[in-house]
């Protein structure tokens, strides 16, 4: 059974730093491309950050560029998400995504082409 755990969430104040990790347990770790989304109260789930199945290729959603940096350890069956300098507009759950839909060494965006989600961690970030 596929499962992806999240870690990392909590509460700090704006101008803070978190480091989620989501670890999976993927046979095949580094045929899965990865994502974080974040989903606030209301809003439909967004994509954050991607990272390609060799983590040469990543993405960012505008908000996040230059505060957010994602990054894999395939030996490790692990992808993480540096966030710094946190906003009150961060505040959300995250989830991370996996995904092998596309077989070409890409970022995907669309939720759609993901085949399994963590259970998700609460970022809340207060001014």
């Amino acid at each position: 059974q596929v499962q992806l755990v999240e870690s990392g969430g909590g509460s700090v104040q704006a101008g803070g730093s978190l480091r989620l990790s989501c670890a999976a347990s993927l046979r095949t770790f580094s045929s899965y491309y990865m994502g974080w989304f974040r989903q606030a109260p209301g809003q439909e789930r967004e994509f954050v950050a991607g990272i390609s199945r060799s983590g040469g290729r990543t993405q960012y959603v505008d908000s996040v560029k230059g505060r957010f940096t994602i990054s894999r350890d395939n030996a490790k069956n692990t992808v993480y998400l540096q966030m710094f300098n946190l906003k009150p507009e961060d505040t959300a759950v995250y989830y991370c995504g996996a995904g092998s839909y596309y077989v070409e060494d890409i970022v995907v965006v669309p939720t759609r082409r993901y085949d399994y989600w963590g259970q998700g961690t609460q970022v809340t970030v207060s001014s």
